[in-house]
Formats: C-alpha cells, sequence, structure tokens
C-alpha cells in the first residue's frame, strides 16, 4: 500500500498575464510584445548586465518611457519575458484534460515541448546568466523559478492528479514526482548544452525523451487491474 499521498501545490497563475496598469490608459498589447521579443534576443546576446532599457526600447521601436511604462525596471522585464517564453512553448492548454489521450502519448508531447523550451538558446544563456556569482546574491533567480519552472511544475502536477484519478498513476508524492519528470527530461543533454558542448542529433532526443517518459511510468505507472477498477468507478457514476 502507497504512503498518504501529499496534495500538488497551487501556484499563483497570476505572473502569466500581464499585470492591471491600474487607473489610466490600457497598455498597448502590441508593444508589449515587441519589448518582450526585443528583451530575448538582447538578453541572449548580452546577457542581463550587458543590455540597457534605452537599448531595449531601441531595439522595439518604443520609448524608454513606454517600456518603463510596461515592466517597471530591468529585472521585472527580465522575468516578464521568462513567463512570455514558457507560455509561448509550454502553453497551460498542453496540460489540460485529454482522458482520450493514452497516457504515454501526453507525456511524450510534454517531453518534445518542454525539452524544445529549455534548450532554445535563449534558455540556455538565461540559465548560465543565473548560474553567475553575481546573480546568487539578488532575487532573480527566485523570481525567474516562480515565473517559470514553478508554473510548469504546478500545472504538470496537476495533471498527475487527474491521472491518478482515473487510476491510471500511483504517486505518492505528487509535487516530488512532477519536478523528477522534468529533470529526467533535462538529462545529460541539457547540461552538456549549457556547458557550451554540442546538442545531441534528434534522433538521440527523441531516443532521449523516450527512455525518460519510460522511466517515468515504470515508477508511477498504476497497475493494470487498478485503472480498470477506476474506469468501471468513474462509468458506474454517469
Amino acid at each position: 500500500m502507497s504512503a498518504s499521498r501529499q496534495p500538488a501545490a497551487n501556484p499563483s497563475t497570476a505572473a502569466s498575464h500581464p499585470k492591471s496598469s491600474g487607473p489610466g490608459r490600457p497598455k498597448d498589447l502590441g508593444k508589449r510584445a515587441a519589448i518582450l521579443e526585443a528583451a530575448k534576443r538582447m538578453f541572449t546576446q548580452h546577457g542581463l548586465d550587458g543590455v540597457s532599457m534605452d537599448q531595449i526600447a531601441a531595439e522595439a521601436g518604443v520609448s524608454k518611457l513606454t517600456v518603463y511604462s510596461h515592466f517597471g525596471d530591468k529585472e521585472a522585464l527580465f522575468v516578464a519575458a521568462v513567463e512570455s517564453h514558457c507560455d509561448l512553448s509550454l502553453p497551460s492548454s498542453l496540460f489540460e484534460p485529454s482522458p482520450e489521450t493514452p497516457l504515454r502519448e501526453r507525456l511524450l508531447e510534454i517531453a518534445h515541448a518542454f525539452y524544445s523550451m529549455v534548450t532554445a538558446p535563449e534558455a540556455v544563456a538565461g540559465h548560465r546568466m543565473l548560474c553567475s556569482p553575481q546573480m546568487a546574491a539578488s532575487s532573480l533567480p527566485r523570481r525567474f523559478w516562480e515565473a517559470g519552472p514553478m508554473r510548469v511544475q504546478g500545472d504538470f502536477a496537476a495533471l498527475l492528479e487527474r491521472r491518478i484519478a482515473a487510476g491510471e498513476l500511483d504517486i505518492p508524492d505528487v509535487p516530488r514526482a512532477a519536478g523528477q519528470f522534468f529533470a529526467l527530461l533535462k538529462g545529460e543533454p541539457h547540461a552538456c548544452m549549457v556547458f557550451g558542448g554540442p546538442g545531441p542529433a534528434a534522433a538521440e532526443i527523441e531516443a532521449h525523451l523516450a527512455a525518460a517518459v519510460d522511466l517515468f511510468l515504470r515508477a508511477y505507472q498504476a497497475p493494470p487491474a487498478a485503472a480498470a477498477k477506476s474506469g468501471k468507478t468513474a462509468q458506474a457514476r454517469r
């Protein structure tokens, strides 16, 4: 019998959406998007300290006042760029209920999207920057974690909870399992890229992700009898 299962955390989703600017004229979403794209390009190329708000404004084709009006300061802009990267690469819709999709297929969909996200040039550059000594004492690593990894793990944990309820998984500690899943997906290939090494070939990526998903399922997939029993219970309730 498994231990008492810990429920998934429910991180705030407010960070995934533009914050209200309060009373006054509404923000121009087109300019916001242009600023975010410019910031992602420039942070990737030059790092946080190597870019000024003036340069980002010029790259986006807006005034510096507009940049500050949308984001407040450079750290807030960096966090918003992380949120944008996660939302575009791994949207919450990827974790919505889809009981008709086989579990392994769903996990592989998430695995491919996540791996593409974390191995993108801007993500690798951001990871290196956050690991630098000058960043260690700042609040930026924590804010990055809340804006990116914590949101993704929270969405995935909710998906796991639904699959547990369907009898497909048996997980005593859902938040821990969610973290383990994404750590498996990163694995050695991501570490190699962060350290400046080459990325693996497409066939190796496919093999790596399939092996990570299968390892996760070997650890947490419920016995077939449990899944069948849960399915009969759900039908009886209809």
